[in-house]
């Protein structure tokens, strides 16, 4: 044998010391590896690229009220992160159910469960929407003791500038969370007047400048077809507000505008509500349903469906106010700000 014709692969590195691209971020994209650097970023109040910092866990674990031999469902799978500490608890015995509807980030994140030695027996993971919870309910026995939804979006989806879903970055327009189904937004926004656009930038985000914002992207006469388009667009409507509150509430109405497309674009509310009526027929008598919220339309609706549930006499307990994370949490973790976790037992 001869290394004739042989040339050796060299890693990928940085570009600097400061990359600037999701994937050159080689030592974060690797956490198993490179701990330390991911342990930096973390202590900076930062999420490390390709990573996911689930919220409210100790919260979550207590309402869920989690023991050895449970069967329960994790909705929304997403990092895992919820899943992993879940599985500690109702172990020996028990078993986990595991959903998500993205086709990108699932596998990855079976591997790393998978890699943490949650097998098959103690870990069945699906891809599929709520609308497909009654067909896991025969394999689950009938009904599961606790369902849990995290309805965020997560770090991984936010992050990588492909996905569409940031305006930090230029991408195509998506914001898809399953890029397989349905449209994106850049057709979305050829598709409606302007009218329904103010509309939709209210109902599902509440933003204030929800006309000024409609009015600048129908006046460009131009297809917006990137992040970059938008958000110069909705940079240029909020030109009148004062100087010194311009740059802060301009990031805002990045933030809402781009939330409220991705509701719009993915049916959010609408696979909710689905969601909220399908959970009485899969809880257990006694058993315990926790849901994160991560803006007022999702927690109206949350809230709502516990309060009719409670008062039909579905529901024996409901969560009175919301949980909201900690000052020690949100300084560590910022995007666990806006989070509120409500939970309700089923009669």
């Amino acid at each position: 044998m001869t290394d004739e014709g042989f040339v050796k692969k060299r890693r990928v590195r940085y570009r600097g010391t400061h990359p600037r691209r999701f994937e050159e971020k080689y030592k974060e994209l690797n956490p198993q590896i490179y701990s330390e650097e991911v342990k930096k970023v973390m202590e900076r109040g930062h999420t490390p690229a390709g990573m996911h910092r689930p919220i409210l866990v100790k919260e979550v674990l207590e309402v869920l009220d989690l023991k050895p031999g449970m069967v329960g469902l994790d909705a929304t799978l997403g990092f895992g992160g919820h899943a992993q500490e879940i599985l500690k608890l109702i172990l020996p015995g028990g078993r986990l159910f595991g959903i998500d509807v993205d086709p990108l980030e699932l596998p990855r994140t079976e591997n790393r469960l998978r890699g943490l030695g949650f097998s098959e027996d103690v870990l069945f993971i699906k891809r599929m929407n709520f609308a497909g919870l009654p067909q896991l309910l025969p394999e689950a026995g009938g009904s599961f003791d606790f369902i849990l939804a995290d309805l965020g979006v997560s770090s991984m989806q936010l992050d990588n500038p492909a996905r569409g879903f940031s305006f930090k970055r230029g991408a195509p327009l998506d914001l898809r969370l399953n890029p397989d189904k349905g449209q994106p937004a850049s057709a979305l926004l050829r598709s409606i007047t302007e009218e329904e656009l103010t509309a939709l930038l209210i109902s599902n985000s509440d933003e204030p400048h929800a006309a000024a914002i409609a009015r600048e992207i129908f006046k460009s006469k131009r297809p917006v077809e990137s992040t970059s388009q938008l958000t110069d667009l909705v940079s240029q409507s909020l030109w009148r507000l004062p100087e010194q509150t311009r740059h802060e509430q301009t990031k805002k109405s990045l933030q809402r505008t781009f939330q409220a497309l991705r509701i719009a674009v993915n049916d959010e509310l609408g696979v909710l509500e689905q969601f909220l009526n399908l959970l009485p027929r899969c809880l257990k008598e006694g058993g315990h349903v926790a849901i994160l919220t991560f803006h007022s339309g999702e927690d109206r609706r949350v809230r709502k469906a516990f309060l009719d549930g409670y008062d039909s006499g579905t529901y024996a307990q409901i969560a009175q106010e919301p949980i909201r994370s900690s000052a020690d949490e949100r300084r560590a973790n910022p995007r666990s700000t806006s989070a509120r976790l409500r939970w309700a037992v089923k009669r």
